[in-house]
C-alpha cells in the first residue's frame, strides 16, 4: 500500500506570503526611515536658525542677591552680554568672572526663557576690620576680602597685632589666628555682651594673648591666653563684673581675667580713681594690670574711624 504524505507536519506549516506584500513592507519600512531622517533635518536645521537669529538671543541679564555691590559692577565683570546666544553662551564663565566682585562669595548664572540670564549671588557677610598698614574687611569664614573704606558705612570691631608679611606670605598661622580672633567676638557675642559693651578693638599678641577695648570708654579687658573653651567661662565673669559696676553708677578701666590660681576671681582698675575697688569676686589690679596695653584702643573707644562708626 502506497505511503501518503505526513498529514500532521503539513498541517504545522504555514504559507509564505505572497510577493506582493513582502515588497510593501520592506516600502513602508524605508519611508518611515526616512521620514524620521528628514524630520531629524529639519529640526537640526530649525534649532539652527533659531539660535543664529534673533529669536534665542539674550534680551536681558538680572542679578539677585546684592545688597552691597551694585549691579552694574556685576554685570561689567560678565564676559556674557545682551544680544548674545543663550543657549552657546557659558554660564560657567559667568558665575566664577561674577565671582571676582570682591562682595561676591558665590554666583549661579540659570538660562531663563524669553531669553535671559538670571544671576544669583551670595555676599560676603563682614565681621570685622583688621589693621595691615592699611584696614581691611574680614568676612565670617576669617578671608580678608577687600580694603576698607568710608562709604562702606561699617560698625565693626578693629582687629590688631597682626603681621602683614604674615598675610602676604599666605602663613598658616595667620588664618589660625585670625579663626581665634573671630571664635572670640563670637562667644562675645553669645554671652549678650555686644549691647552692654561693644567691642571697639581686639588685640592679638603673644605674650599678652588677647586684649579686648569695649564700651564707648575703651576700656581694657585683658582676656589673657589660654583654651578656646576657657574663654566662654571668662566672658561670663566679664558679664558679671560690668552688670555689678553698672548697678553702682561706677566705670572700669582695666579689666583682668586671667588669674589661673585664682580662676573665679577678676582684678578690676576703676576708671577715675587713685585707688581699686574690691568686692564679691573682685580683687585689686595694679597700678597698671600686668600685660596690659596702652594701645589704639584706649584712645578710640567708640569713635573710631571705621571700627566704631
Amino acid at each position: 500500500m502506497a505511503r501518503g504524505r505526513n498529514r500532521r507536519r503539513v498541517d504545522r506549516e504555514r504559507p509564505a506570503p505572497p510577493p506582493s506584500a513582502l515588497r510593501q513592507g520592506l516600502k513602508l519600512a524605508g519611508l518611515w526611515s526616512a521620514g524620521i531622517v528628514g524630520a531629524s533635518a529639519v529640526l537640526a536645521l530649525g534649532l539652527r536658525e533659531l539660535s543664529s537669529g534673533d529669536l534665542l538671543r539674550i534680551r536681558s541679564i538680572r542679578v539677585k542677591g546684592l545688597a552691597r555691590a551694585s549691579e552694574a559692577e556685576v554685570l561689567s565683570l560678565s564676559p556674557v552680554k545682551v544680544g548674545d546666544e543663550l543657549f552657546s553662551s557659558a554660564v560657567d564663565a559667568v558665575a566664577s568672572a561674577v565671582e571676582r566682585h570682591p562682595w561676591i562669595a558665590r554666583a549661579t548664572v540659570y538660562r531663563r526663557l524669553p531669553p535671559a540670564l538670571e544671576v544669583r549671588v551670595v555676599e560676603r557677610e563682614p565681621r570685622a576690620i583688621v589693621e595691615l598698614g592699611s584696614l581691611y574687611l574680614v568676612d565670617r569664614d576669617g578671608a580678608i576680602f577687600k580694603r576698607a573704606a568710608p562709604g562702606d558705612g561699617l560698625d565693626l570691631p578693629l582687629v590688631t597685632g597682626f603681621s602683614r608679611k604674615e598675610f602676604e606670605q599666605h602663613n598658616p598661622l595667620f588664618a589660625r589666628r585670625m579663626g581665634a580672633v573671630l571664635a572670640v567676638l563670637d562667644a562675645y557675642g553669645r554671652e549678650g555682651l555686644g549691647p552692654l559693651a561693644p567691642v571697639s578693638e581686639i588685640h592679638v599678641d603673644g605674650e599678652e594673648g588677647v586684649v579686648l577695648y569695649v564700651g564707648d570708654e575703651g576700656t581694657q579687658v585683658l582676656l589673657g591666653q589660654g583654651e578656646s573653651q576657657e574663654i566662654p567661662d571668662r566672658l561670663r565673669r566679664l558679664h558679671q563684673v560690668l552688670l555689678a559696676l553698672r548697678a553702682e553708677g561706677r566705670k572700669a578701666e582695666v579689666i583682668h581675667l586671667e588669674d589661673r590660681s585664682h580662676p573665679d576671681r577678676v582684678a578690676v582698675r576703676p576708671a577715675g580713681r587713685g585707688g581699686e575697688k574690691e568686692g564679691a569676686g573682685v580683687v585689686p589690679a595694679p597700678a597698671r594690670a600686668e600685660g596690659a596695653r596702652e594701645g589704639p584702643g584706649r584712645r578710640r573707644g567708640r569713635d573710631a574711624p571705621l571700627a566704631r562708626r
